[in-house]
């Protein structure tokens, strides 16, 4: 039994200790708090004063897990997440019992029903769109969802890599973001749209501006469809990047064209563009050095900018027009944006898109000029609203992100994503297994597809661009719902809006 008592003794000795470490500790918190100027809770409550923090940062995550309810959440609710979730893992998308969804919101929209839908060997089957008639190697895009700009830089690797492999297994396109094209991104042999930045990096000359060297070599590769001149994006518009010197290692200066460790700074806007009239210009210059289609993104602020481009392409002809805009709304994402950007500046996709839509088709441009919806839409239903309210195309990043397993950490601005997503540490991004996330990509882009068309067949159309506004109804403050075509309506003679 001595060796029992010995251990008792030490046991007592090691609690003893343990407990004289922590009063130490406690004790020296005390004067550090007491003595600190910074933190007035600190200072007036030392040691205790420090549980603030603490539950603070823990309450990000205990929200998430188990306070808010499904559809609560912001900027993506659990709902939306486990429906990415779902479709990524090729699971069934059925739920029992009824609707979580408060159908009493105002601006829900509703969708309406047919009658008589089509029978189910009348399924209503995707189309492919011709983009850019007068582009010499114009592009028939096969999807109508598609992956919006990610860079490498902002996302990792592997993220790049998988999303590569899964757009070309899915049939729909890569936007490369304003980093450039990279190796990863043509990992898969996908069709690319190349977005240039207002750095225009991988196109730029040693000053930084276009070389048409430089573009003629990124259009003679066959997986570059298109060019996209980003001039704003819905969480930051109006303001450029700096990618800080210490991130700029010797691939990433390599892909994007710049000098090894130096700050790199992408201007607010173009240089070169100072009006519509000169970005005509940047366009047509661009159409003619590559071939390919040419088109921008943007945020919509207003409606008379866009009246004046519509009206200045009307005078210059046809022809001259991008052939796509993208419309990002001012609740898309970013890796990092200052808060009075992100939270206040530009109209929400479900504004923009409308208006946008009416100004191009009321100038004769509906078919000359593909629309592309972009900003938190990551559901069927979203598309589907999209698609009804006039886009032609719809993009989606943060969709992708959560197929290829974000958990909405909002870390992706820390280097400490713990996904591997958005992160460049090795160590995370193991985490990150493309052969297996591609899988996913794929899995989430078709369902998403599929649930579209699932939603035009019952509203009784052959193909989803076919939706129109009077399919959907919109949930009113009082409780009704309207027809969007009422509360939107088309002022285009040539379009069947009615």
């Amino acid at each position: 039994m001595d060796w029992a008592g010995r251990a008792l003794e030490w046991l007592a000795l090691g609690f003893v200790l343990a407990l004289g470490l922590l009063a130490l500790v406690v004790v020296l918190m005390f004067i550090i708090d007491r003595v600190q100027t910074s933190d007035a809770i600190r200072r007036n409550y030392p040691v205790i004063g420090r549980f603030r923090h603490l539950f603070t940062a823990l309450g990000e995550f205990f929200r998430q897990y188990f306070f808010a309810m499904d559809r609560e959440e912001m900027p993506f609710n659990r709902a939306q997440r486990e429906w990415v979730n779902r479709a990524s893992e090729g699971k069934g998308n059925t739920i029992a019992f009824g609707s979580t969804r408060n159908l009493n919101i105002p601006a829900t929209p509703i969708f309406v029903n047919a009658a008589f839908p089509p029978l189910d060997n009348q399924f209503a089957a995707t189309e492919p769109m011709l983009i850019g008639p007068y582009a010499r190697q114009p592009y028939l895009a096969p999807s109508i969802f598609n992956i919006s700009g990610m860079s490498f830089g902002a996302i990792s690797r592997p993220a790049v890599e998988a999303l590569s492999l899964g757009a070309a297994e899915a049939g729909i396109w890569l936007n490369t973001g304003e980093g450039a094209l990279s190796p990863y991104h043509m990992k898969g042999k996908c069709d690319i749209v190349y977005q240039i930045g207002t750095a225009k990096y991988g196109v730029r000359d040693e000053h930084g501006n276009l070389s048409d060297d430089k573009l003629r070599a990124a259009a003679a590769n066959p997986q570059v469809k298109m060019f996209e001149l980003k001039l704003a994006q819905g969480a930051k518009p109006g303001k450029g990047g700096i990618l800080p010197g210490a991130k700029v290692n010797a691939e990433i200066a390599e892909i994007r064209g710049i000098p090894i460790g130096q700050a790199s700074h992408s201007p607010n806007r173009h240089k070169e563009v100072d009006d519509w009239e000169d970005l005509l210009d940047l366009i047509g210059h661009i159409r003619e050095v590559t071939g390919k289609p040419v088109g921008f993104k943007t945020v919509v602020g207003a409606p008379e900018p866009f009246l004046d481009l519509f009206h200045a392409i009307r005078a210059r002809g046809v022809e001259s027009a991008p052939d796509f805009i993208t419309i990002d709304g001012g609740e898309g994402g970013t890796g990092a944006a200052p808060m009075p950007l992100m939270d206040l500046v530009g109209m929400p996709i479900r504004e923009a898109m409308l208006m946008v839509s009416n100004l191009r088709d009321a100038c004769g441009l509906h078919d000359r000029i593909r629309l592309i919806a972009s900003g938190k839409l990551v559901n069927p239903g979203d598309v589907a609203w999209a698609i009804a309210a006039g886009a032609d195309f719809v993009t989606s990043a943060r969709g992708f992100m959560f197929a290829l397993g974000c958990i909405q950490a909002l870390k992706c601005n820390r280097n400490t994503c713990p996904t591997g997503i958005t992160t460049h540490d090795a160590r995370l991004q193991k985490g990150l297994v493309v052969e297996r996330k591609y899988k996913r990509v794929a899995a989430y882009a078709r369902s998403v597809i599929n649930e579209v068309e699932t939603i035009a067949h019952s509203v009784g159309v052959a193909e989803p661009r076919l939706m129109r506004r009077r399919h959907v109804r919109i949930v009113q403050p009082d409780g009704s719902s309207k027809p969007m075509n009422e509360i939107y309506p088309r002022s285009d003679p040539l379009t069947t809006e009615s």
